[in-house]
């Protein structure tokens, strides 16, 4: 069979796959017009086609679950989406931990291959939670894996049903989905402090967006400690390190909460045709080392604030 799409106020961006049991298939597509039109000669026999792997609620509520049976993990529900569906939280560690990292994932919806990567990397850190390395470091994540339930269910591309962009509503907090979260650090002040924050995301090749010239020494060397050097070190996963200054009309999560809490932001991009298990590979090394910095930075931190205080 022959299939022809004409793209309307779009382009062509994902390789279509083909899928039976599980997607073992990456379809060729004849792309012209400059990404508006694509032809997709699909093979026999039934199956399922679809720009990205459909990775939805049901699946979010399977790796929820799953990642849930550790006792060094909680879910809590923040909030509730437009159409009422739950934002869903993970807290990882001991609750009592006064430092927290924030996780977030799916703020657009076919952004896919950070989702890949968001999973591996949470099943890295509870591991290292079971085994006891956020006690010694004083420290719990929480991790929003869903953040936009209403537009993965419809399948939008960037907006939740609000028709907004949440990855532009930080600061602004009109939209549930991102308010949940604001309320809830609100809600916690004065029991943990953000540490660090890590938003993930697709485009089209592996990246890290990061603080530019707004980035304290401290941030340097935490950005040089997590990621440094590790750019081709990572069998199938080459990744680039951008930085960007933070712009304060943006809304972007990187940027609010730099500006916030003053801690490192960094926006972490997948390559849409990334090698899947490069990603989950690099995700899981990049959870362990991500624990291991942090415990660097909470001490820099107390260091710093002892300077800004004379002591």
């Amino acid at each position: 069979m022959i299939v022809h799409l004409r793209y309307l106020g779009g382009k062509h961006r994902y390789r279509p796959k083909w899928r039976r049991e599980a997607y073992a298939k990456v379809l060729d597509a004849e792309v012209r017009d400059e990404g508006r039109t694509a032809t997709l000669v699909l093979p026999s026999g039934q199956a399922l086609v679809s720009g990205q792997e459909l990775i939805g609620a049901p699946e979010y509520e399977r790796l929820i679950a799953r990642l849930d049976n550790s006792a060094m993990v909680s879910r809590e529900t923040l909030g509730h989406s437009h159409e009422g569906r739950p934002i869903e939280a993970l807290r990882i560690g001991p609750k009592s931990a006064t430092k927290v990292a924030v996780l977030l994932g799916r703020q657009h919806p076919p952004e896919v291959s950070g989702a890949i990567a968001m999973e591996h990397f949470l099943e890295a850190l509870v591991s290292l939670a079971d085994a006891g390395h956020f006690d010694v470091h004083d420290l719990q994540v929480l991790a929003v894996p869903l953040l936009n339930p209403d537009g993965v269910a419809r399948g939008h591309w960037r907006a939740n049903l609000g028709g907004v962009d949440l990855n532009r509503d930080w600061g602004t907090f009109a939209q549930p989905e991102t308010r949940a979260v604001a309320q809830w650090l609100e809600r916690m002040a004065g029991q943990v402090r953000p540490v660090a924050m890590v938003d993930f995301h697709s485009t089209s090749r592996n990246l890290f967006y990061v603080q530019g010239d707004e980035a304290s020494e401290d941030q340097e060397r935490f950005l040089a400690r997590w990621l440094g050097g590790k750019e081709q070190l990572i069998a199938g996963y080459p990744f680039s390190i951008e930085r960007r200054n933070a712009n304060p009309g943006a809304g972007t999560a990187k940027n609010w909460f730099h500006a916030t809490y003053r801690v490192p932001a960094y926006t972490y991009e997948v390559g849409d045709e990334t090698d899947r298990p490069a990603i989950a590979r690099a995700a899981r090394g990049l959870g362990k080392d991500f624990i291991g910095t942090l415990s660097l930075w909470g001490s820099q931190e107390n260091h710093a604030n002892d300077r800004d205080h004379g002591k």
